[in-house]
C-alpha cells in the first residue's frame, strides 16, 4: 500500500505538468489524495467501482480503476472531458499502478532481508525468493549496523535510505527500534579502508542532521546471500563489544574487536572467579589514578620503560619504583611479557563485568 503523502506528492506533481485536477478515492468512494474539492464524486465512484467498466465519463468527470495486480485499490477522477483529459487520466493511473508494484516489491524485499537477517529462513528459500526477486546471490556484502543514541530510528532510517539510495542494490531496513541494518554490496576490491569511508559519510550525514552519538559497525565480508545473517550477527557482536573496550570509536569492524570478542562470550561467573585468583579478592577498581594511568600509558607503548617514563614526564627510577609496588601488590610484574598479557587481560575482564552491571540496571 502506498502511503497517502506518496500519493499526493504524485497527483500534485503531476497535476502541475499536466494542467488537469486529480483525484484519488478508495472503493468506498473516500478521497485518499486530491488536487482540487471533488468530493462530489465520491457517490459516482463508488457506483464506477461495482461497474465492469474500467474507465468511464461520468457528468463531467474522467474516472479511471486502478488495480493492484487483480484487486481493485483505488478509484482516480480526473477532472474534465475530451480526448486530452482521457489520455491525461490513463497515463496518471498506470503510474500509480507501476507505484504499487514498485512499493510491493520494496516491502516483499524488506520482508526477505529482515527474514534472512534473522535466520528465519530455509537454504532453499533463500535462493527461490532471491531468484524471484531478482536479487543476486553471489556478490560481496557487508552488514553495517547504525544505532542512533538519541532514538531517532526511524529519522537514521531515511537518511541511510537517501545516503544509500544511489544504489539500487543495496537494502536498508531495521529489525528492532533502535538499529538501522544496511547490506551494502560492494566491489570485489574493497576492502575495510573503503567500508569505513561508507560509515563515516552515513556518521557525517546523521551528525549534520542533528542524530549526533549515532554508532556504526560491521561485520566481515561475505560472498554468498546466505551467509548474510552472519554478518549481521558480528556487526551485531562489534556494536556491543565496542561499547565496552572502543568507546571512543564511532566506527568499529568486527574483525578489529581482537581478544575482546572472546572475553565478552565469557559467563560472568567464570570472569568473577578469575579476577578473584588473579588480584586475590582486591578490585581493580581500588588502584589509585597515579597507578592506572601508569598502567595503561605502559601498555601503550608496549612495555617500554624508557619511552613510558619519558610521556609521564617523570624519572625512569620512579617508573621503576611504582611496577615494583604494583608487583608486590598483585604478585604481576608488568616488565615480564606474560604477566603484562594476564593483567591485560584482567583489566578488560573487569572492564566488560562492570559493563554488564550497568546493563542489567
Amino acid at each position: 500500500m502506498i502511503s497517502n503523502q506518496i500519493l499526493q506528492n504524485t497527483i500534485e506533481g503531476l497535476k502541475n505538468i499536466a494542467r488537469v485536477e486529480l483525484c484519488v478515492m478508495d472503493t468506498d468512494g473516500k478521497e485518499v489524495a486530491s488536487t482540487a474539492d471533488m468530493g462530489n464524486c465520491s457517490k459516482a465512484a463508488v457506483e464506477f467501482a461495482s461497474s465492469p467498466a474500467d474507465s468511464q465519463e461520468i457528468q463531467g468527470y474522467q474516472y479511471f480503476k486502478v488495480y493492484d495486480e487483480l484487486t481493485l485499490e483505488y478509484i482516480l477522477v480526473a477532472a474534465g472531458t475530451g480526448e486530452d483529459v482521457y489520455t491525461i487520466g490513463k497515463m496518471v493511473a498506470f503510474q500509480i499502478q507501476n507505484l504499487l508494484v514498485a512499493y510491493k516489491e520494496r516491502f516483499d524485499k524488506d520482508n526477505f532481508i529482515k527474514n534472512l537477517l534473522l535466520d528465519n529462513l530455509l537454504l532453499v528459500d533463500i535462493y527461490s525468493r532471491s531468484k524471484k526477486l531478482r536479487i543476486q546471490t553471489d556478490v560481496p556484502r557487508v552488514v553495517m549496523i547504525i544505532e542512533s543514541a538519541n532514538g531517532k530510528e526511524s529519522n537514521a532510517l531515511e537518511l541511510a535510505r537517501t545516503h544509500f539510495g544511489s544504489n539500487s542494490k543495496d537494502f536498508i531496513t531495521a529489525v528492532d527500534e533502535s538499529n538501522v541494518i544496511v547490506v551494502k554490496e560492494l566491489n570485489e576490491s574493497d576492502t575495510n579502508r573503503e567500508i569505513d569511508k561508507y560509515a563515516v559519510g552515513v556518521k557525517t550525514a546523521l551528525t549534520k542532521e542533528g542524530i549526533k552519538g549515532a554508532r556504526i559497525s560491521y561485520g566481515t565480508v561475505v560472498h554468498e546471500i546466505k551467509e548474510v545473517s552472519r554478518s549481521y550477527k558480528e556487526a551485531k557482536m562489534a556494536l556491543d563489544v565496542g561499547k565496552i573496550f572502543f568507546d571512543e570509536r564511532d566506527v568499529i569492524a568486527y574483525s578489529e574487536l581482537g581478544i575482546g570478542r572472546l572475553i565478552y562470550q565469557l559467563p560472568i561467573p567464570l570472569c568473577k572467579m578469575f579476577i578473584r585468583e588473579i588480584f586475590s579478592g582486591k578490585n581493580p577498581d581500588e588502584f589509585d589514578e597515579e597507578t592506572l594511568t601508569t598502567i595503561y600509558k605502559f601498555f601503550e607503548n608496549s612495555l617500554n620503560v624508557s619511552e613510558t617514563s619519558r610521556q609521564l614526564f617523570i624519572h625512569r627510577n620512579t617508573l621503576v619504583y611504582r611496577l615494583d609496588k604494583l608487583q608486590k601488590s598483585t604478585g604481576l610484574d608488568l616488565r615480564v611479557f606474560e604477566d603484562a598479557i594476564t593483567f591485560r587481560i584482567a583489566l578488560m575482564v573487569v572492564k566488560y563485568m562492570k559493563y554488564m552491571e550497568n546493563m542489567e540496571y
